[in-house]
């Protein structure tokens, strides 16, 4: 079998358990994502992603820092980043006579707001965060709302490449999400699995625009816990259709392919029957994903022996032939690592281009 670590997990505190550790080791586990839960402070933060790191060197560590009300550490010197909404808002703003004005306000604002946000991050050790949403703002959707930039996919698109070229300032790398777009339905896919019934016309004439478009630009995509039904009856995340043929191919997208986490409820049912994490992860691997999360499991009841189970699970699927394992998948998330040393935050405060940076934020 050859080298292939597709799990991205959780860890249930501010520091590792021996069971992290044991976890963190398995040669299936390519990552984990951090939440608020393993927040204390800059130098427990750092301590902690130390400790992972000391684990396995190549280990992704990740967090869904966006900006808005998605982010995950708030204080102790973080920056509150704006929702991405306010940066369309600029947009549109122009000073007066100066058509045009805005939108270049806008994007400065934009790449500011990625580059301290990556730059913030990778001072305590934080190597990638899943960002930027792609999402339209079709003012429908309750998950979504002002975690968009815009409802035109042409504004979405040019913001969504200024924020991204401030992370890439920052040495990091980003993730477009959800593919093909999760503005349009109401259904929250935490809780349930939202069904958006337009036609795969109509969803790459709006909706994906920005993939395509940045294409060359992504690094990462995550899909989208939703069923289109005019074109697969499987999710996004679980469809061979949505991310091989169309994603893949059609869209000629390179990078890398996370499912999103597949303990929402969104994933625990596969063409109508309630399915294990195994299977999802199973089902995942086989749609064409390259990494797939499993979050929160480390603070269940039981300690975290489902992420265990599922583990365990998916060697046995890949000794048995149901997945196999991928050295581009691998490759893919290696280069999803940061690239180029990181500034101490010591130095960071002081440094020209962050200072700026701040002054440009909304």
């Amino acid at each position: 079998m050859s080298e292939h670590a597709p799990v991205i997990l959780d860890v249930a505190g501010l520091a590792l358990s021996d069971d992290d550790r044991r976890r963190l080791a398995h040669p299936l586990v390519g990552g984990m994502i951090l939440f608020a839960r393993n927040w204390e402070s800059r130098e427990q933060l750092s301590a902690l992603c130390a400790e992972i790191k000391a684990v396995r060197s190549d280990l992704l560590i990740c967090v869904d820092h966006e900006g808005g009300r998605v982010q995950r550490f708030r204080s102790d010197g973080f920056t509150h980043l704006p929702p991405m909404r306010r940066f369309g808002e600029l947009w549109l703003k122009d000073d007066k006579g100066r058509e045009g004005s805005g939108a270049m306000k806008a994007m400065a604002a934009a790449t500011a707001a990625g580059y301290v946000l990556g730059a913030e991050l990778r001072a305590c050790g934080v190597d990638f965060s899943f960002t930027p949403v792609l999402d339209l703002d079709f003012g429908a959707s309750s998950v979504i709302g002002d975690r968009s930039f815009h409802r035109d996919p042409r504004i979405v698109t040019v913001l969504a490449r200024s924020l991204m070229q401030g992370l890439l300032q920052a040495g990091m790398a980003n993730c477009g999400k959800h593919f093909p777009g999760h503005g349009f339905v109401r259904a929250d896919s935490h809780l349930e699995i939202p069904v958006d019934g337009r036609s795969l016309k109509a969803i790459l004439a709006d909706d994906a625009l920005p993939y395509e478009w940045l294409g060359t630009t992504l690094t990462s995509v995550m899909p989208a816990h939703v069923v289109y039904s005019k074109v697969d009856k499987l999710p996004a995340g679980f469809s061979p259709r949505w991310l091989g043929e169309i994603l893949r191919e059609q869209l000629q997208f390179q990078g890398a392919i996370f499912s999103d986490d597949l303990s929402m409820a969104g994933a625990r049912k596969i063409d109508g029957r309630d399915v294990t994490f195994t299977e999802a992860g199973v089902a995942a691997l086989k749609a064409g994903c390259d990494m797939v999360l499993l979050c929160n499991e480390s603070v269940n009841s039981e300690g975290g022996k489902s992420i265990d189970e599922m583990l365990d699970g998916l060697a046995d699927a890949e000794r048995r032939g149901e997945w196999a394992a991928s050295e581009a998948s691998e490759q893919r998330r290696l280069a999803l690592l940061p690239c180029g040393p990181s500034t101490s935050w010591d130095a960071l405060m002081t440094e020209p281009r962050y200072m700026r940076a701040l002054h440009l934020l909304p």
